[in-house]
């Protein structure tokens, strides 16, 4: 056999591993993060609830009712008379107290609400082009559709879970969009100050000091004074998304610049110098990547932040207002302690938002730990 020969035979026989790509190397890696998977999947299935609401809801968000007000959750059930049956509801019945002359709702064993999958309700477009009707589920029969609460009603009659998808929509895309503007934010800016150094360091340096000494709420109230009441609901999501954005680059921006001040002496760096790379493609193509395990686990540790941020400020009244419907929105109606008293249900979007916070924390654990090469 020839030298030449030997060393293909050789590679010929060498594990498939080493011939595979660095992003499926990373999959394999995260495949065995087990919680990370699982996260995966329901920030998948958010991710699609926010893309198509109208599909998941089950009746209109906005259609109010003061003869529905404040109608408890009416759960799925599977199980009747000791016996698995299809999946159903019972119906409810309000009753007027004749001392307190508060509307009280109690369970109606005797009406049984079959649940029906996509059936026909409100006429919207999904995706905003494709004109349907066509629901995820619904209850009753096709004669006679009739709407359940399965998460309650809020003080106007308005269907929770429906407000519920719908407002999904708002508070993860403010998420992801303020994420994205502040990650290219942080890594241009954090970028150039690591590797120019000198005065445009001090320059960058000194802004980034003076974002992060301004105090937050008083900055958010003088914003929210700021903000013209008569502003469609559009133009209120963008400016709290920029705003969100432009406040939130300033700690990836100083971790790209300490890894930059340590990566720009490398040899990897010398060398890209001296084959005549430019200054963009050393940093981009070069030092950038070197850490994109790193600038992962900032982005998806961001992601829940800004939402959190999203929700805390809406829920002030500083952020998103009504007609908008986002999870901070939908929790200013449990902001009183009587409306907590009497309608506990209205915290629901709470445990969601917690739910959504903790799958995306996870998820970058996962993710970071497969990206990062030294960790195995």
């Amino acid at each position: 056999m020839s030298d030449v020969a030997l060393p293909v035979a050789d590679r010929a026989k060498e594990p498939s591993v080493y011939v595979t790509p660095a992003w499926k190397l990373t999959w394999l890696r995260f495949t065995k993060h087990k919680l990370g998977v699982v996260c995966l999947w329901i920030v998948v299935l958010i991710t699609l609830m926010a893309l198509m609401p109208e599909f998941f809801s089950a009746a209109d968000p906005n259609v109010t009712s003061a003869r529905l007000a404040y109608i408890p959750p009416q759960p799925v059930r599977i199980i009747r008379d000791g016996h698995l049956v299809r999946p159903f509801v019972y119906g409810v019945e309000g009753q007027r107290n004749q001392r307190t002359l508060k509307m009280e709702w109690v369970q109606d064993t005797d009406v049984v609400l079959p649940l029906r999958l996509f059936p026909r309700g409100y006429a919207y477009r999904l995706f905003g082009v494709i004109p349907t009707d066509r629901h995820l589920f619904g209850f009753g029969t096709a004669e006679q559709p009739v709407t359940a609460n399965i998460l309650g009603t809020d003080r106007l009659g308005r269907d929770q879970w429906s407000r519920l998808m719908y407002g999904t929509r708002i508070s993860l895309s403010i998420g992801l969009v303020a994420v994205l503007i502040s990650t290219v934010l942080g890594i241009v800016l954090g970028g150039i100050s690591g590797y120019f150094g000198g005065w445009v360091d001090n320059l960058i340096q000194r802004l980034i000091d003076l974002l992060q000494a301004i105090p937050a709420i008083p900055v958010w109230l003088a914003l929210s004074a700021a903000l013209p009441r008569t502003w469609p609901v559009t133009w209120v999501y963008f400016a709290i998304t920029v705003i969100l954005a432009l406040l939130g680059w300033t700690r990836l921006a100083r971790e790209v610049r300490g890894r930059f001040l340590s990566l720009r002496e490398e040899d990897f760096v010398t060398a890209a110098r001296l084959v005549g790379a430019s200054q963009g493609r050393i940093i981009f193509s070069h030092m950038v990547p070197s850490f994109a395990s790193h600038i992962i686990a900032a982005v998806t540790l961001a992601v829940p932040l800004m939402i959190l941020n999203e929700t805390f400020l809406s829920f002030l009244g500083l952020g998103m207002r009504p007609p908008a419907i986002s999870w901070g929105v939908m929790l200013q109606e449990a902001q009183n302690l009587q409306s907590v008293v009497n309608a506990p249900w209205l915290l629901i979007p709470g445990v969601f938002v917690i739910i959504t916070v903790l799958a995306l924390n996870i998820l970058g654990d996962g993710l970071r730990d497969a990206a990062d090469p030294y960790s195995h």
